[in-house]
């Protein structure tokens, strides 16, 4: 298998070129040291190019295992601790993982490769991919199902952007964007509206309507690495690669959604950058998963201040873009390692629940199941999934 930022390293080779900057901007896209290492891998022989995805099949009706508890009071959340199925698929690292947003059809989920594709998983019942979309010439960094369900929308290196019925398979939105993609979210107040970051110092608003960029939210950054939205699409937060000794002030910036103003940047003082945020689902605060080697606390109001008595750490950061999430019900906090470990922990009382040895290579991605109690999935950069129970 090619070294760990192999991947991203040729994804960053073959894409410099349109991406151009004018005189005035001569700040050019920063590359951690992990992957400038990385020599470009050549592209092998008969490579696929992108092509429309086939209608995604589906069995009708709801899966047995998640019905019962559709109308079921939500339930405490327990340690998950053996592994339910073991997906394979990817030729590449996964990024990440994300269940489908609706209940009835949450058995389905989404996942993200340096490999060029994203996959739809049957991830509860039969652990099988039902359908892989090759839509990208070089690697998909982000992927997100739309609040319907029925849709997923897909950024990568190669500046791409699609929205997907995966119904039909057609391409139901199409853009390009200035920079190489890294994030992307829907906005709460209205689905048509995105916000993308990326290899910039603006993170993009568009509308799929108009298939054009509505917004501009512009810091003197170089990379924007996580987008969260807090009351209910009013503010946002971005994390970005602002850590030297005079811009710590900007690892993590407040936004006002409409007006584009930065509500503040003195957030996060520490000298180091947070390749993830995830908000509280009960509580007004939300998470930072920092280089540092341990999740930080905020308030998610203003000033957002950070919580200088609960550290969450144990972990392994190391440039990897580990994520972190909270259980539905908010007494569980999980996190992956660049170790390949999960480790989850009392978000109360900061201590360690359990330390699973989740995967051979670095565990990038962590997530709760939204219905079923106690199921938890994570993905690696040695391109596998895991589902726990």
């Amino acid at each position: 298998m090619p070294p760990p930022g192999a991947w991203a390293a040729a994804a960053a080779c073959r894409s410099r070129g349109p991406q151009s900057r004018g005189a005035e901007d001569p700040v050019v896209p920063y590359t951690p040291r992990r992957l400038r290492q990385c020599p470009p891998s050549p592209e092998p022989e008969g490579a696929s190019t992108p092509s429309a995805p086939a209608p995604l099949c589906l069995s009708p009706g709801t899966s047995e295992s998640i019905l019962p508890h559709l109308s079921s009071p939500r339930r405490e959340t327990h340690v998950p601790r053996t592994v339910r199925s073991h997906l394979w698929g990817h030729k590449g690292p996964v990024n990440g993982i994300q269940w489908c947003p609706v209940p009835a059809s949450s058995q389905l989920l989404l996942s993200a490769s340096m490999d060029k594709t994203f996959k739809v998983w049957d991830a509860v019942d039969s652990g099988r991919c039902l359908q892989t979309y090759n839509l990208h010439s070089e690697a998909v960094r982000a992927a997100r199902w739309s609040p319907c369900g029925r849709r997923v929308l897909s950024g990568g290196f190669d500046f791409a952007l699609h929205l997907t019925d995966l119904e039909t398979g057609t391409q139901l939105f199409s853009g390009r964007s200035e920079f190489r993609i890294t994030t992307l979210k829907f906005y709460p107040k209205d689905h048509n509206i995105f916000l993308c970051g990326g290899f910039s110092s603006e993170i993009k608003a568009w509308d799929i309507r108009t298939g054009k960029v509505v917004r501009g939210y512009k810091a003197t950054i170089q990379q924007t690495l996580d987008i969260l939205f807090l009351q209910e699409g009013s503010e946002f937060l971005s994390s970005t690669d602002a850590s030297t000794r005079d811009s710590a002030d900007r690892t993590i910036i407040a936004w006002d959604f409409r007006t584009s103003a930065k509500i503040s940047n003195q957030i996060f003082h520490e000298r180091y950058t947070c390749p993830s945020l995830t908000l509280h689902p009960r509580e007004p605060v939300f998470l930072a998963q920092t280089n540092g080697n341990y999740l930080a606390l905020f308030s998610a109001v203003w000033p957002y201040r950070m919580s200088r008595r609960r550290r969450y750490e144990g972990h392994k950061v190391e440039g990897y873009a580990v994520g972190c999430e909270c259980s539905p019900c908010g007494d569980l906090l999980v996190t992956g390692s660049a170790d390949g470990r999960v480790l989850m922990f009392s978000f109360r009382t900061a201590s360690r629940a359990c330390t699973l040895q989740g995967h051979m290579q670095a565990c990038v991605g962590t997530t709760y199941h939204p219905v079923l109690p106690s199921v938890l999935g994570t993905c690696s950069w040695g391109g596998d999934i895991k589902i726990w129970h």
